[in-house]
């Protein structure tokens, strides 16, 4: 193995380590010693990998975002479906993920959303960045059902753009909810939403 394939292992490694420990604890709770120590990496040589832990933060942000959008690519890319069903099989996909560990769910944006845009500009706009292209898949995936008629028109009383943000807005707020009662009721009411708004 080439020293630069094992550098971008053993980041790949603190990273995915990090975000298995700062999902549950959050950001400024999660130690660095911690993380290094579970990845099995030496203290001393993150900041070879990361120039400060604000780069760590974006980094991390990064690597999350990447991952979810590579599944919201697959979902929109799965043509045996139709477009709404393309688009509810992304927001069960949100409801499996958010249900997951007792209503703790492993979303990063609901996880960090509110520290980390207080603590650090660089992750917030990275925050801002990926939602941003989340809700472009998900516009993506309601014009794909507008298109082959499985999403009425008609029922779309606002363009796709304000829809999509409209429907992400509600699903984070019913995560942080559900995250409150460690139930996924909250959850439950934004499908039962979803599924009156698009389908006919």
């Amino acid at each position: 193995m080439s020293v630069a394939s094992s550098e971008t292992d053993t980041r790949e490694r603190i990273l995915q380590t990090a975000r298995q420990i700062i999902v549950h604890r959050g950001y400024a709770a999660s130690g660095l010693t911690e993380v290094l120590k579970e990845a099995d990496v030496p203290k001393g040589s993150f900041y070879h990998y990361f120039p400060s832990k604000d780069a760590f933060g974006v980094a991390l942000l990064r690597r999350y975002f990447d991952d979810y959008l590579t599944t919201m690519n697959r979902i929109i890319a799965d043509r045996s479906k139709n477009g709404a069903e393309r688009t509810m099989a992304y927001w069960q996909w949100f409801y499996d993920v958010q249900t997951s560990d007792d209503c703790q769910g492993q979303c990063l944006v609901v996880k960090l959303a509110a520290e980390v845009s207080d603590l650090s500009e660089a992750m917030r706009l990275q925050l801002q960045e990926g939602t941003s292209q989340i809700i472009d898949h998900i516009e993506t995936l309601i014009a794909s059902g507008i298109e082959d008629g499985s999403i009425s028109a008609d029922a779309v009383d606002t363009n796709e753009r304000d829809l999509a943000q409209s429907l992400y807005d509600s699903w984070l707020g019913a995560s942080v909810l559900a995250k409150v009662e460690r139930a996924p009721g909250p959850l439950d009411r934004a499908m039962r939403g979803t599924r009156r708004l698009l389908l006919p």
